[in-house]
């Protein structure tokens, strides 16, 4: 049950991480959003390793850490942007049916999905192809929402990838986990966003940064929350209850943004989220 609680806890924190990470990436370049909500979240966690004073766990801890850094943080540039040019309400569910690919990985182990998780796993499927379909607009209106379509489900495979590795590298040590894993994105994420900069990318001012720092907090605490779950429950359920981040994201942009999607769309959007729920009630 804690397991499930923090999870939840989790989703919650992303969604509205996701929400206003994404809203500020339409104001500042997605590479500048997460330069410094990346910069804090691994000054806070260099800090708390270094105030513990224990060494690095294993090689295949370490190893995964790095490597969910890496797979991270490709996953959430694809997110922010998707939401910069598309539609929180459709982008963030479809990013959400990532959670499929520990499932798939639980079933190369050896697992054998219920009637209920395979269920679920077709649903999600068919919610993100309902989610997908273009609206009535323009040419340049349907080429948007298709790249962000694309950008979603890149954003799923990142995150689903990030789920595997954060479950073997929190084994090892939570702290040094989440730490290694923005070490490793680090010098990527500084490079794009100086680059961006340098291109002429609006620069925010401190309280925008400050704000920035606020969505890099609520990020971690969600990561925190999920890699020490995973520690104590099955990463399948932990996941799933994980990516139910969509529900936060899309009420917030309904409330703030007044998003308003198409009947078929929001057909798409109440499947995909079937589907996650399905495949945790399987689990």
């Amino acid at each position: 049950m804690g397991a499930i609680a923090l999870a939840l806890s989790s989703s919650v924190l992303w969604g509205v991480a996701d929400f206003l990470g994404g809203l500020r990436s339409r104001t500042f370049p997605v590479a500048v959003v997460l330069g410094v909500t990346y910069a804090a979240s691994l000054a806070v966690m260099a800090l708390v390793v270094l105030a513990r004073g224990e060494g690095p766990p294993s090689a295949e801890a370490v190893g995964a850490s790095l490597g969910a850094g890496l797979v991270g943080i490709l996953g959430l540039s694809a997110f922010y942007r998707a939401l910069a040019i598309g539609t929180m309400s459709i982008v963030a569910p479809i990013a959400a049916t990532g959670v499929a690919l520990p499932v798939l990985a639980g079933i190369a182990g050896g697992d054998r999905p219920g009637v209920m998780s395979s269920l679920g796993l077709a649903a999600a499927v068919v919610g993100v192809v309902l989610a997908s379909r273009e609206d009535d607009g323009g040419a340049a209106d349907a080429r948007q929402q298709r790249i962000s379509v694309m950008l979603a489900l890149a954003a799923a495979l990142g995150f689903g990838s990030y789920f595997v590795l954060a479950k073997i590298g929190s084994h090892g040590d939570v702290a040094w986990a989440l730490t290694l894993s923005r070490l490793s994105a680090w010098p990527f994420v500084a490079g794009f966003a100086i680059a961006a900069l340098r291109r002429g990318g609006r620069r925010p001012n401190l309280v925008a940064l400050a704000g920035l720092c606020g969505i890099g907090m609520l990020d971690l605490g969600a990561n925190l929350a999920f890699n020490y779950a995973t520690t104590i429950g099955e990463l399948s359920t932990v996941a799933v209850a994980s990516s139910l981040y969509p529900v936060t994201t899309v009420f917030m942009a309904s409330i703030v943004l007044g998003e308003r999607v198409r009947g078929v769309q929001r057909a798409g959007v109440v499947v995909a989220l079937t589907g996650v729920v399905l495949i945790a009630a399987g689990s």
